[in-house]
């Protein structure tokens, strides 16, 4: 199989952690590309020209880092660790705050957006606190799950804050939180690909 990422989204990140934790790093050859330059192989698996993509054994390309993430499990032949309805709970949640962050560096980097220059960049912040929030909240329903791709993806999308706006200090306001991703953040999944 192949994986098209490269080393600052954490979309891949997240999927690349997965396969490590799913001991599934040897059957997977990482193809680092540039999705903001028009790769061609990016492109030839993913006409978005967004990654992660995964290039199965049979040549399908899968995107989506969820759909990734599913497919992977599948391969395990283990059910998703926890109950089902609590990871992709977890999944979901993560994956809208990744996303909210995501847009918000993107928008910043491309659009020169100021803090609260658009509407869209305002939904953007009250997304992010509002996901915080809830997490902070609900951490304890959560922390026995955290070899799921729901914590895993959580994990991710904490540290990709930490790593791209620092300003929200999210370890200042959200202790417990913090202290949970500072534990999955120990792993060797996580610290072997550590955003650069």
């Amino acid at each position: 199989m192949k994986l098209f990422l490269n080393k600052t989204s954490p979309f891949a990140r997240a999927v690349r952690i997965l396969i490590i934790e799913r001991s599934l790093e040897d059957k997977v050859e990482l193809c680092w590309c540039d999705p903001w330059s028009d790769d061609a192989q990016l492109l030839d698996v993913n006409p978005a020209g967004r990654v992660p993509v995964l290039v199965t054994q049979s040549g399908t390309a899968i995107s989506e880092s969820l759909l990734i993430a599913s497919y992977i499990e599948s391969l395990t032949n283990e059910p998703l660790s926890g109950p089902q309805e609590k990871v992709m709970h977890l999944a979901g949640v993560g994956q809208g705050l990744m996303e909210a962050s995501f847009s918000l560096v993107i928008s910043r980097k491309y659009i020169n957006e100021g803090q609260n220059a658009s509407v869209l960049t305002k939904r953007r912040y009250d997304a992010i606190q509002r996901s915080l929030q809830h997490l902070e909240q609900s951490i304890d329903d959560y922390s026995d799950h955290d070899d799921s791709f729901g914590a895993i993806i959580v994990a991710v999308a904490l540290e990709y804050l930490v790593f791209r706006l620092p300003e929200l200090d999210t370890a200042q306001h959200f202790t417990a939180l913090d202290s949970w991703r500072a534990k999955l953040a120990a792993r060797p999944s996580f610290k072997g690909t550590a955003f650069e």
